[in-house]
């Protein structure tokens, strides 16, 4: 006899439907998780995992704008406790005329291992820009393909990382592995008066900061690196003396402080010799001959052409034409490679007076009341220079050129000849973050927007740094007199090369 089990069949068929529900199911939430790995609408609602926020005493903090604070110089001074948070309509540089008749030309002497680690991009991240120019993608990779001369698939990848890391927003950390250079020991590129190891300063933490870039790791910078990415080229940097901390901020890295007897001075190849009746050259000029790279800085603070009234007299006015580049950049702009451009500090009644500077417009004397006025001249000069250069590019397919920002003051209570003090040592007192949405410095990027000029921002990350300047310690300054100004090197103007370096 044979046994049969009451209602098997039917159960059978239900578990094998339940079965097969089960499998419809995970198929359906495997497609579904794909399908929202994939897609940009679906992934923008989630929140970044890699969104850096400020810490609680320092959130929904912005920079003040005071246009009080911002006469001569362009940027206002953060008071401690102050982290860099912009939005819209709360810019910082608006430049303001003076009647000051002194100058602050104390603080103007010249004297002359790691891989680059991939980006990690945010869910979230839209914008994908670097520079605020208005110069497009295609832009941007024609001229990273310009100068980088890798595989054309190494390129594309550099020139994509370029774009979607915004290198204006991070954070500075402490790392161990700073500074990339000794300022006792590159004593050949890096004047006495700008080494604060070779001054009474006692505290050093500041030389241990490195810059994080928000979503995305910058690349280490290697000397060697940089050397082979600008084989047979020139890198020129014209501007004032915060130009000149810039250049020799880059010699140290390149050289990583060692002596360098085989780099050679080319500097009478660009006209940088010192001038009958002068004390020094306008600039300096070196080679690296095992890569035939030429690294240069020619002393331009205003960008605009200065001229002998009377080229016999030694205490000759000069005419400041602001609608002419610098002559030097019109005899040799055909010989660089990467220019970085940078003014702001020298745009005031005391300088002008100083130097003997009349403004010239149109070959004569300016008569147009709006260009006088300090703030008016600057943007002035500066448009028509960029306009000038910008119009150049077409014919200097080589040429990458960066217009850089203003780099903060830190004066508190004062300015510099008023009992201005920047007495703060403690790094990221005043803050460590940077979630600004467009760039502090207006003016630059006003100016360099339409062009096909990029826009080297430092501006913010620089001014959450007051513990970096030279301060009390300077051994050139008057007694009395702090220099909120000019940097310690080592220190922020070499995040500013990094970030050249990321660039190029």
């Amino acid at each position: 006899m044979r046994l049969r089990m009451k209602g098997t069949p039917y159960k059978m068929r239900w578990r094998a439907k339940e079965l097969s529900l089960a499998l419809i199911i995970l198929v359906c939430t495997t497609i579904f998780i794909l399908t929202w790995d994939r897609s940009p609408t679906l992934t923008s609602t989630l929140p970044s995992k890699n969104q850096l926020q400020l810490s609680p005493e320092y959130r929904d903090k912005t920079v003040p704008v005071d246009p009080k604070t911002h006469v001569k110089e362009d940027i206002s001074t953060l008071t401690r406790g102050e982290a860099v948070n912009n939005k819209e309509g709360q810019h910082v540089d608006k430049t303001h005329s003076t009647n000051t008749d002194k100058s602050s030309s104390d603080f103007e002497e010249v004297t002359i291992q790691k891989k680059a680690a991939k980006h990690k991009h945010s869910p979230k991240r839209e914008e994908t820009n670097v520079i605020e120019s208005g110069s497009d993608s295609k832009l941007i990779a024609e001229t990273n393909n310009v100068i980088l001369r890798g595989n054309t698939s190494e390129q594309e990848e550099k020139s994509v990382d370029h774009q979607a890391c915004d290198y204006r927003k991070g954070k500075w950390v402490i790392d161990d592995r700073r500074p990339l250079y000794s300022g006792h020991g590159c004593k050949q590129w890096l004047a006495s008066m700008w080494a604060c190891r070779m001054m009474q300063r006692q505290d050093f933490a500041f030389e241990k900061l490195r810059w994080q870039p928000k979503d995305c790791e910058m690349e280490e910078f290697e000397g060697s690196k940089f050397l082979k990415r600008m084989k047979d080229k020139t890198l020129a940097f014209v501007g004032d003396s915060l130009g000149r901390q810039q250049f020799q901020s880059l010699m140290c890295m390149i050289t990583a402080s060692k002596n360098s007897p085989d780099v050679l001075d080319v500097g009478k190849d660009y006209g940088l010799v010192i001038p009958p009746g002068g004390k020094r050259p306008n600039g300096w000029a070196y080679r690296f001959p095992s890569t035939n790279t030429t690294v240069l800085y020619y002393w331009s603070s205003t960008l605009c052409d200065l001229e002998p009234l009377d080229i016999l007299n030694p205490q000759t006015e000069y005419a400041m034409h602001l609608d002419r580049p610098p002559a030097f950049l019109r005899d040799f702009l055909d010989r660089i490679d990467v220019l970085v451009l940078n003014s702001g500090h020298h745009w005031n009644r005391g300088k002008l007076k100083a130097n003997k500077w009349i403004m010239y417009v149109g070959g004569k004397p300016n008569t147009n009341r709006r260009i006088a006025d300090m703030g008016s001249a600057k943007n002035f000069t500066i448009h028509s220079t960029l306009k000038w250069l910008n119009s150049q590019l077409p014919t200097h397919p080589h040429l990458k050129a960066f217009y850089r920002s203003i780099s903060p003051r830190h004066f508190v209570n004062g300015d510099w000849n008023s009992g201005g003090s920047c007495n703060n040592t403690i790094p990221m007192s005043i803050g460590k973050e940077v979630l600004q949405e467009e760039s502090t410095d207006q003016s630059a990027a006003s100016a360099v927007k339409g062009t096909r000029i990029a826009l080297l921002d430092i501006t913010a990350l620089s001014q959450v740094r007051d513990e970096g300047h030279i301060s009390r310690f300077s051994i050139t300054a008057s007694p009395g007199v702090q220099d909120c100004l000019h940097w310690c090197l080592p220190g922020v103007p070499d995040t500013w090369n990094e970030i050249l370096f990321a660039l190029i």
